[in-house]
């Protein structure tokens, strides 16, 4: 959520900002200015009613006039009548507050200013790539989904039979590489890079999606039960990112870095022929998450160094990617800036995200309550997180990029003492 205050102080500031994120959170915007406006404009009535209100109580405990009297029904017929105004006043003030919390929440984050300008995917640049590893085939690479059908390790007909679409059935060694994968991913950040392994509950309180920023704009994309009491998940940011919620913490205990491997559950609303093949987006899919919760002034160096760590598991695997910054119109609703790691897949000779890595500035704090003690006073704490990595798509692109002539694929060297094996082959 943002700072109001700050809206009020530099409006200009917070239009250029909107307008970067494509404009079409522009006319919330304006209607928060012109609610705003509102909103302090009866909040002063109120303020002057209740004054008058202790004015007239006191002149009424002050007057010699005798109780039954003209004089006295005057008075009194007087306060009253303020009462009644006040509470007619209150009553607009509390749906006025209402209505500028409901547009407050519902705009995104501002754009940090180091941040690239612009409005399409087209207009990232590209920040560094390590394309070392990057394999050059004797022959026509197969995308992930014919070489893991060929090799009887995925099946899609059968998912589709239990759930529907966009599901996927791992068997065989195909379950245990995804396994191997999660656990390698987990194993790294908790043991090289300090993270705190968290197991986190998939099902969270509406509150809690709502301080990460899934709710309320993106409600059609999430998955909740039918009392509508709980959610399943779309990532383990949310319930990594809200584990302090309502709480000052310490200086001296940040920065706080968390790692899940967890489910996540996604609608998918607005995808429909998207990307309908293989692994790149389903319903239900495997992710390690990172987060991270620091001080202000850290964050944009934790960026840096939770992107790095995120891109140590690809080095490992020996996956070629690159590294890519989000433009203000691409970003995340909750970000302030954005890095995109992006896998080389040859069997559809091009790119793929495979992780986004953001900080979120004080956005998620403010909706979340989560603040630092200070000395004096406290401040909203800045929360970062990123996929290291998703679980589903470095499978695909294992598949991809180790593919061998005869149908087998090669298993990355430091997955081979979780498989048991050098090559997955076909049964």
């Amino acid at each position: 959520m943002l700072d109001l205050k700050k809206i009020r102080s530099s409006v200009e500031e917070a239009r250029r900002a909107v307008a970067n994120r494509t404009g079409r959170y522009s006319t919330a915007l304006e209607q928060l200015i012109s609610t705003d406006a509102s909103q302090r404009t009866i909040l002063k009535e109120v303020e002057d009613l209740r004054a008058r209100r202790n004015e007239a109580s006191e002149k009424i405990g002050r007057s010699r006039v005798e109780k039954g009297t003209p004089e006295h029904a005057r008075l009194i017929e007087d306060a009253n009548r303020i009462k009644a105004e006040i509470q007619e006043k209150e009553a607009a003030l509390a749906k006025a507050d209402q209505e500028v919390r409901e547009l407050l929440i519902g705009i995104p984050n501002f754009p940090h200013p180091s941040a690239p300008v612009g409005k399409t995917p087209e207009d990232n640049p590209v920040v560094r790539e390590a394309l070392e590893c990057k394999k050059e085939f004797a022959f026509k690479p197969k995308d992930h989904q014919d070489v893991g059908e060929k090799l009887d390790i995925l099946d899609f007909k059968r998912a589709a039979s239990l759930s529907g679409s966009r599901f996927a059935l791992l068997k065989g060694a195909g379950a245990r590489l995804e396994r191997a994968l999660g656990q390698f991913m987990l194993d790294l950040h908790t043991r090289r890079h300090g993270y705190v392994e968290i197991a986190p509950p998939l099902l969270v309180t509406p509150e809690v999606i709502t301080g990460t920023g899934q709710l309320p704009k993106f409600e059609a994309e999430q998955y909740k039960t039918s009392t509508g009491e709980h959610y399943l998940i779309p990532t383990a940011e949310v319930p990594l990112t809200n584990l302090h919620r309502g709480e000052f913490l310490a200086l001296q205990s940040l920065p706080k870095k968390y790692a899940a491997l967890t489910p996540c559950f996604r609608q998918e609303a607005g995808s429909y022929g998207k990307d309908t093949r293989g692994l790149i987006r389903n319903h239900q899919f495997d992710k390690v998450e990172l987060v991270w919760i620091c001080r202000p002034e850290d964050s944009m160096d934790a960026l840096e160094r939770l992107t790095r760590d995120a891109e140590e598991v690809l080095r490992q695997l020996k996956i070629p990617y690159r590294v890519i910054e989000l433009c203000t119109g691409d970003m995340g609703f909750s970000a302030c800036k954005s890095y995109d790691l992006e896998v080389w897949m040859p069997g559809e000779n091009r790119f793929r995200e495979i992780s986004s890595c953001s900080n979120c500035w004080d956005f998620q704090a403010r909706r979340m309550e989560t603040r630092i003690r200070l000395e004096k006073g406290s401040v909203y704490a800045h929360t970062l997180n990123g996929s290291g990595v998703a679980v589903g798509r470095a499978f695909a692109a294992v598949l991809e990029n180790y593919q061998r002539e005869d149908g087998s694929v090669e298993v990355p060297e430091v997955l081979r003492p979780a498989m048991g094996c050098e090559f997955i082959a076909a049964p």
